[in-house]
């Protein structure tokens, strides 16, 4: 019964693929929604859905269409709990998608382009500023690189205009900031603190 998101940019968001006899397959997205993408979250441990997407949002799976149809009431432990139809009329344009809340993503704005300005991090269904109480080089390089922007060049600070605050602390260059020691929103890392900022020494294409 394993279940997986693929073509997202973390392991919370992505095409929905299934497991079956050792073969791995996608959703079609007739009848998907809101409940049955939230069943798929909280099998990941990955929060609550926030968007349920189909038109193969995260591109064309492989493999057999496994599941259509879903009429998950949200509370099953997995999609395998909830009724479904098997006889599909579906082709993998309609594969099914999910953005769980746990998925984190980021932007720089404000800046000369996609590489420099103030940093913002999608989070639990809204866009949120960065503390710059732990924002140091490691943090900065490392949403540089994820952002395929190389290496940090500045630390400028700018105000929170934004409802939510994170702060990320890294102890190494880890792969994404979502893998660093992140708090959200709790107010005493961030007491008096500004938002995070970078400049990057690449450029966006």
């Amino acid at each position: 019964r394993a279940l997986r998101l693929a073509g997202g940019r973390s392991r919370c968001e992505g095409r929905v693929e299934l497991e079956q006899e050792g073969t791995w397959g996608t959703v079609c997205d007739d009848g998907w929604d809101i409940p049955d993408a939230d069943v798929v979250c909280r099998q990941l441990q990955c929060g609550h859905a926030v968007r349920a997407p189909g038109n193969a949002a995260f591109g064309r799976g492989h493999g057999p269409i496994l599941r259509g149809e879903l009429g998950c009431e949200g509370h099953e432990r997995d999609l395998w709990e909830c009724p479904a139809t098997l006889e599909l009329d579906c082709s993998h344009k309609e594969d099914a998608g999910v953005v769980c809340s746990e998925h984190q993503e980021w932007r720089l704005s404000g800046g000369r382009d996609g590489c420099a300005g103030r940093v913002e991090v999608f989070f639990r269904g809204t866009w949120s500023t960065v503390c710059n109480s732990t924002w140091y080089d490691t943090e900065a390089t490392v949403l540089c690189r994820t952002l395929g922007c190389g290496d940090m060049l500045q630390r400028p600070a700018f105000r929170h205009t934004l409802p939510g605050k994170m702060t990320y602390l890294c102890g190494s260059l880890q792969p994404s900031l979502a893998q660093c020691l992140w708090i959200f929103n709790k107010s005493a890392p961030c007491y008096q603190s500004w938002a995070a900022g970078v400049i990057c020494n690449g450029t966006a294409s």
